[in-house]
Parts: structure tokens; C-alpha cells; sequence
């Protein structure tokens, strides 16, 4: 039985990370740590500096700024942390990627299977089509969401341009502009509003063509399941950096 601990139990996710690993016999959540307090069934610290129970893996929902002190604490435990806050500044980011120096560390912008699987169709599209065609991201979020854009549409992004030889740069948004649209770039489109969970679609136009690649998250527990996915595997890694393609290559 893989023992966790849930930085952010008391968020959305990581309400329904606990009730998913409840309802599985390969898991069970030992703590959780928040800043704010709710009810759970396990005990709830204000740090991972705080946690007495022993554990194998931590799995963090919460928020970018909570992330660098998480993770040094989880040196200092010497455990394993699976990443999934996003909207983590270059900072933040240089702390996870300094941390997995000493612990294993698995970081995604986006914890859903189908989303990876987006992701190796669009390289394939972009390698074909991002000289003749126009590339654009669209995503949209529930109100509540406070990074924009997402973590998911820039992972998009970026995994168009590892395939580029001339990489393309990121226009959000074109509100107030007047210029032509610019053949080397990436318009990247946010849209907030009602409880939708994640919508991305990424669009190649061409002349006298469309091609759109999708995907829709339509709960919150694909998420769930795939930071438990996640952390079951890194409980058996090295130290080092992963994410969901290291995931997905070993399984």
C-alpha cells in the first residue's frame, strides 16, 4: 500500500485525490497539508516540516508559491513529490528542477493521460504543417481559475516548438493590435467562465484548410487518477526530473 501525503488536501483536487485514493486498496493518505482547515480523515498540518506519520510519496495541488518550501522539506524527508500545481514561475521552476538533484521529482503542467496523448499528436502535426500553416491555442477554465493562460495551453506550446527548427514565439491574445498576423508565431487564447473543467483545442489553418486537434476534461478525476498514476511510479524511481512522457514510456 502506497502511503501519501496531499499537499493542498483541503483544494478541489486534492478533495478528490483523497476520495479516489479512499476508494483504491494500493493507496492510502496518511496526511494532508493546507494553510486552510477542513475536515478530513487524516490529520492536517500547516507544512510538510509539520508531518509526523511516515509516508512514501507526496503528491501537491496547491499553490506555485507554496512549491519551492514544499520541496525543500521534502529534501529534508527525503521524499518523492509529484508536482501538479501549475502557473509556477521561472524561479519555482528552477526549484523543482534543483530539488530532483537529490529526490525524484515528477512535474506536468496537466496530469491527464489523454492530454499526452494530444501532445504527440500535435508534434507530429506541427513537424508536417508549421511551415504552410497558421498555429493557434485555445483553452478555457472555470471562473475560479487564476493562471492564464494555462499551464496545459503553454506546455502545448512548448512542445510545438522542442519539434521546430525555427521556433515560433507566443502572442496572448490580439486585443488592441493592428498588425498582421505574424507567420513565426503561436497565438494562445484564454477563455474563463463557469465550472468547465479544461477544454484545449489546438488549430492548424492553412490555405483553404483546418485541422483541429482537442481534447476535454470532463471531471476532475482524470486529474486525480493521474497524480496517483504518478506517484506509484516515481515511488520507484531515481533522483531526477520526470513527467507524464517518462510515465507513459515505462508503462
Amino acid at each position: 500500500m502506497l502511503k501519501i501525503i496531499i499537499n493542498g488536501c483541503c483544494g478541489k483536487m486534492g478533495r478528490v485525490i483523497a476520495r479516489l485514493a479512499s476508494e483504491n486498496p494500493e493507496f492510502e493518505v496518511v496526511a494532508g497539508i493546507d494553510q486552510n482547515t477542513c475536515q478530513c480523515e487524516f490529520p492536517v498540518y500547516k507544512s510538510l516540516d509539520d508531518v509526523k506519520e511516515a509516508a512514501d510519496v507526496v503528491i501537491d495541488f496547491s499553490y506555485h508559491t507554496a512549491v519551492p518550501r514544499l520541496l525543500k522539506a521534502a529534501i529534508d524527508k527525503n521524499l518523492p513529490v509529484v508536482v501538479a500545481t501549475t502557473g509556477l514561475d521561472d524561479e519555482e521552476i528552477n526549484s523543482v528542477i534543483e530539488a530532483s538533484k537529490y529526490i525524484p521529482v515528477f512535474r506536468s503542467a496537466n496530469m491527464s493521460l489523454g492530454i499526452n496523448v494530444l501532445l504527440s499528436l500535435v508534434k507530429e502535426a506541427a513537424k508536417v504543417l508549421s511551415n504552410d500553416f497558421d498555429i493557434e491555442i485555445l483553452e478555457m477554465h472555470h471562473n475560479m481559475k487564476k493562471d492564464s493562460p494555462s499551464g496545459t495551453a503553454l506546455l502545448i506550446a512548448d512542445t510545438i516548438n522542442k519539434v521546430l527548427n525555427d521556433k515560433k514565439e507566443y502572442v496572448y491574445g490580439r486585443h488592441s493590435k493592428t498588425d498582421l498576423r505574424d507567420k513565426n508565431e503561436i497565438g494562445i487564447h484564454a477563455l474563463r467562465g463557469g465550472t468547465v473543467v479544461g477544454e484545449h483545442e489546438v488549430i492548424f489553418a492553412g490555405h483553404d484548410e483546418i485541422i483541429k486537434i482537442s481534447h476535454s476534461a470532463r471531471s476532475r478525476e482524470i486529474f486525480g487518477n493521474g497524480a496517483l498514476f504518478a506517484a506509484k511510479f516515481l515511488v520507484n524511481q531515481k533522483p531526477g526530473l520526470y513527467d507524464m512522457e517518462s510515465l507513459v514510456k515505462k508503462g
